[in-house]
């Protein structure tokens, strides 16, 4: 089975929520295609593909169904919506001509003598004429491209939002016009002037779409600050020779010069000078760290007073910046389950929109009093112009858009966008020990040896069997070591026992090293040492056992700072309402004792590496659970969690295996991240609710339900201004969430 290829395409002609569900549905049914997304809040398409499938059929599928796509040259490099600029022309163009009209039509209705005066002055027939002329060029002119897309979308028999405003506006041009011109051909007592209605809705659908650029704009800030970080153009040496040139050509093994203030273009390592960066971005530490001659920089950080130059290791698409930036569009992309629903009820609303409009019509004119076309007139535009889908397709991507992108100011990241929604839901969040709620920066403190052992002679052969092993609690014992002066000796017939220690051969001696479990398997005695580990356990110490050919040595003690922020992040979730559980491969003792530090209640210790997963099964028995680990071990148990959450400043296969990724090494952004999830949710539950809402319950009033009660009919004109709020309101709405988390 060939490789599948993920493809980001900008999509034109997006209008509504029934247009992004028939261009998703266009490319989803080209063959090869295994998945495609369209979002309308971003206009853009993320289509995956198996690795045969060309790109010429997704354009020709895109080009039939009436909306074209082009393949994103650079993440963020386009927000979503028509050019602002146009559209405010044409809006602007719009109001100018229209506002004659509503002056000499509605003026006469609300002032009877203005209506006298026009009479007197140019004539009625010659104020209809110059409303005719006026509102033609309001629909040829800025309201060509309702025209222009909702012919085509009659063509294709898949009628649009378009469509809607095209029916909507003819109706009442058309009408007016007969009444202007051919009076006689209508029935009498029935002609009347709507060309303010329709010149009206152009120009009200134009300043909703206005104020929804403006509005799509702000979603797309964080992504637009991302890039805004890296700078456009860099200093280099290459070949010997240094000059000036665009970031987007740094080549791997370039010499690149930063000078105090700038920002960092590309990921390397330094290789001359020294100064302190601004890593906030990354961190979320507000002090600069130092950097010097061996260090690695991203790109994206603020150097500060100092100059240094750098090794180019990761340039374009590879840097630290570059993945953040496509997390975030891959969340701010992502389709929650939830807006399967909505996508299903637009595709098939448009149709029964326009049904309910022929029927309003029928029912007038069947049982309406005089004049009665003119009214059913005026009840069918109100429905085709009040029902537009807008707000619904809308309301869950936007919300998805700006928390996602608040949550990455807030340094955390769903990789995966369904984690937004299944986040909320969770009742447990269970911790890894080392590197998640502990500096992962252990340290040797105690040395308790049996009688006849020597200490440097002990911490040496340790120290050389450890050297071979990543764990943190090997790199302290061999930082201690060297600090201390013993010899380190080559390994031989190395061995590791995951979760429990290792083993190898050092001068002629067989060392063993680690957990008290390994030394029972082993057949060791601990004798008096089990009660000394009992007590550095009770410490938040981890106690390392060593057996040297065999006998029982002695045990040491390595403690963990535990992060400042540990106690805060279980409390923040505590007061959540969620369970907050520890699940780590130390001892129970030393596992208990850090729960007790931090107010964890619920502890499952001494577990290995694939003992986490059936720990965190145990947990899903009772509820969702989502899993804050950082280590190579972590992997397996963050993905088989419901929301995997990694800490950034762990490994790169823990954070791949993640739903989350949390920037900076600060536990507390789980609560972040489950914040930001209850609230997008939420606001995403507010935008439905009220897009649906107002459809439901403003379309029979279009439709004339409160003539018969109070003799009131909702204008064509109100329709739209309606129509308009809505999709604002929505995206309003939205935007909240930029002070979210």
């Amino acid at each position: 089975m060939s490789a599948a290829t993920t493809h980001t395409f900008d999509v034109s002609g997006l209008s509504c929520g029934a247009c992004a569900g028939r261009a998703e549905k266009a490319l989803a049914a080209v063959e090869g295609v295994v998945l495609a997304h369209v979002n309308l809040s971003n206009a853009t398409a993320r289509v995956e593909v198996s690795a045969d499938t060309p790109l010429d059929a997704l354009h020709a599928a895109a080009d039939a169904a009436g909306y074209p796509i082009a393949v994103r040259a650079q993440a963020g490099a386009r927000v979503a919506g028509e050019d602002h600029t146009g559209l405010a022309r044409r809006f602007l163009i719009a109001m100018a001509l229209t506002l004659p009209v509503v002056v000499l039509e509605m003026g006469g209705h609300l002032f009877p003598a203005f209506h006298h005066a026009i009479a007197r002055s140019i004539g009625l027939q010659t104020s209809g004429l110059i409303q005719f002329a006026l509102t033609t060029l309001v629909l040829a002119w800025p309201g060509l491209g309702f025209f222009q897309t909702g012919l085509k979308s009659f063509a294709r028999m898949a009628p649009d939002m378009n469509a809607l405003v095209v029916l909507g506006t003819s109706a009442a041009w058309g009408f007016s016009t007969l009444s202007l011109f051919a009076p006689s051909l209508l029935p009498a007592g029935t002609a009347a002037l709507y060309f303010e209605a329709a010149a009206v809705i152009v120009t009200l659908i134009l300043l909703g779409r206005l104020l929804e650029a403006r509005a799509k704009g702000r979603t797309g800030e964080a992504i637009s600050k991302l890039i805004n970080l890296a700078p456009k153009e860099a200093r280099i040496t290459r070949d010997g020779t240094e000059q000036q040139i665009a970031v987007a050509d740094i080549r791997v093994g370039d010499m690149v010069h930063v000078r105090p203030g700038e920002a960092v273009p590309v990921d390397g390592t330094l290789t001359h000078g020294q100064s302190f960066v601004d890593e906030a971005m990354f961190t979320g530490e507000p002090m600069p760290v130092e950097r010097t001659v061996g260090m690695a920089v991203k790109a994206g950080t603020i150097n500060g007073t100092g100059a240094f130059t750098f090794r180019a290791e990761a340039v374009g698409e590879d840097t630290a910046l570059a993945r953040i930036i496509q997390m975030v569009e891959d969340a701010q992309g992502a389709r929650l389950p939830v807006q399967d629903l909505v996508n299903r009820i637009t595709l098939v609303f448009v149709p029964i929109v326009m049904a309910i409009a022929a029927l309003t019509v029928l029912t007038w004119l069947a049982f309406g009093p005089s004049p009665a076309l003119g009214l059913a007139l005026v009840s069918g535009v109100a429905v085709l112009i009040i029902a537009c889908p807008c707000a619904m397709g809308l309301a869950t991507p936007t919300s998805i858009m700006v928390g996602t992108g608040r949550a990455a100011e807030r340094g955390v990241l769903f990789r995966q966008g369904d984690a937004l929604q299944a986040l909320q839901e969770v009742a447990w969040v269970a911790f890894d020990k080392t590197g998640t709620l502990t500096e992962g920066k252990p340290a040797l403190t105690d040395i308790a040896l049996s009688d006849g052992f020597d200490e440097a002679e002990v911490l040496g052969l340790v120290a050389s069997v450890e050297a071979l092993s990543e764990h943190p609690v090997a790199s302290a014992i061999c930082a201690a070591a060297t600090s201390k002066g013993a010899a380190l000796s080559d390994a031989k017939q190395f061995a590791s026992h995951t979760g429990m220690g290792a083993e190898a051969v050092i001068a002629e001696r067989h060392v063993l090293a680690g957990t008290a479990r390994l030394m029972t398997r082993e057949g060791i005695d601990l004798g008096v040492h089990a009660a000394q580990a009992d007590l550095f356990a009770s410490q938040i110490k981890t106690p390392v056992f060593v057996a040297i050919d065999g006998q029982m040595a002695g045990v040491l003690a390595v403690s963990d700072p535990v992060k400042p922020q540990a106690a805060e992040a279980v409390t923040r979730l505590t007061q959540a309402g969620i369970n907050v559980a520890l699940i780590s491969g130390d001892t129970q003792q030393a596992s208990d004792a850090l729960a007790a530090k931090l107010g964890i209640h619920h502890v499952i210790a001494g577990v290995l590496p694939e003992g986490k997963v059936d720990a965190l099964a145990a947990l899903q028995a009772r509820g969702k659970t989502a899993f804050v680990g950082d280590g190579i071990n972590d992997a397996p148990a963050l993905a088989a969690a419901d929301v995997g959450i990694a800490i950034g400043t762990g490994t790169d296969v823990a954070i791949e295996a993640a739903d989350v990724v949390l920037m900076s090494g600060d536990p507390r952004g789980a609560s972040t991240a489950l914040n930001i999830s209850r609230q997008t949710m939420r606001n995403i539950r507010q935008n439905l609710f009220w897009a649906f809402g107002y459809n439901v319950l403003l379309i029979p009033v279009a439709a004339g339900l409160l003539y018969p009660l109070w003799g009131l009919q909702l204008s064509p004109m109100l329709a739209a201004g309606a129509m308009a709020l809505s999709s604002v309101f929505v995206l309003s709405n939205a935007l909240r969430l930029r002070w979210a988390g």
